[in-house]
């Protein structure tokens, strides 16, 4: 909720999971958030990261390290490690 001003006035913003935009709740104790940094052609930190949350109901089916490999490669931090077929 925001103000007259813009301002965000909440007391508690729940996040959404990236995989499967689920509300991740206060009490989804099996959710995790990963921060990925961005490089620069070097290799070296730039200073920026794109965060990427998991709930947990996605960890739970084991289905994570493909769900991260899937955003990953949507935001162009990989290539050719996922594809649609499987």
């Amino acid at each position: 909720m925001e103000n007259e001003r813009g301002e965000l006035v909440d007391l508690y913003v729940p996040r959404k999971c990236s995989a499967t935009n689920r509300i991740i709740t206060a009490k989804d104790h099996g959710s995790v958030q990963l921060s990925v940094g961005k490089v620069d052609d070097n290799g070296r930190y730039t200073g920026d990261n794109q965060s990427y949350a998991l709930c947990g109901f996605v960890r739970a089916m084991g289905e994570s390290d493909d769900c991260m490999n899937r955003l990953a490669q949507k935001d162009g931090f990989l290539r050719g490690v996922w594809s649609a077929s499987r």
